[in-house]
């Protein structure tokens, strides 16, 4: 009874190694992303809703509804060849108001996706003196050979009010 008992334990101790197959199956793991720099100047427009230009008046910044907007944008596109979406980080950092001599500084960082065409959307947190919120941005990148002509419109709706951007620029793809 004692040998039976061992031999019942060996063999169902042993089954599933014969089971296993003498090839194993290894998935390859992704190709690595690639980076491109398409950082460069921006340039534009923003319109402010009177409850902004209201919150900026009360912090002794007097501007009108519609100000300039200069500034540089830091942005890293990742992609992968066989894949028409990439991943855009971006950081865009404006001066605006120059043209009513005054500086309202802006930083905003912007995570979204491109597609092969161009397109390309994203969301992330802004700052400016008007207060901190969430922008959405949206636009289209035309190529001429190595040069880039972003056009991006972004909306950031705050408690104070919405600011709304109308933006260009250049950048060489590097």
């Amino acid at each position: 009874m004692r040998n039976a008992c061992f031999a019942l334990v060996f063999v169902a101790v042993a089954m599933p190694v014969g089971a296993q197959t003498a090839q194993t199956v290894i998935t390859p793991p992704p190709p690595f992303a690639k980076a491109v720099t398409l950082s460069g100047p921006r340039f534009g427009m923003t319109s402010l809703s009177d409850g902004v230009v209201e919150t900026l008046h009360e912090r002794q910044i007097d501007v009108t509804s519609s100000i300039s907007q200069f500034g540089w944008q830091f942005e890293k596109q990742f992609y992968n060849k066989n894949s028409g979406v990439a991943v855009v980080n971006e950081w865009v950092v404006l001066a605006g108001g120059l043209d009513q001599g005054v500086v309202l500084p802006s930083v905003s960082w912007l995570v979204g996706l491109r597609t092969r065409e161009g397109t390309e959307f994203g969301v992330g947190p802004n700052i400016t003196p008007a207060g901190v919120a969430l922008a959405f941005a949206a636009g289209v990148t035309i190529r001429a050979g190595s040069l880039n002509v972003p056009m991006n419109v972004a909306v950031v709706p705050s408690k104070n009010g919405t600011r709304v951007s109308f933006l260009t620029g250049f950048n060489m793809r590097r």
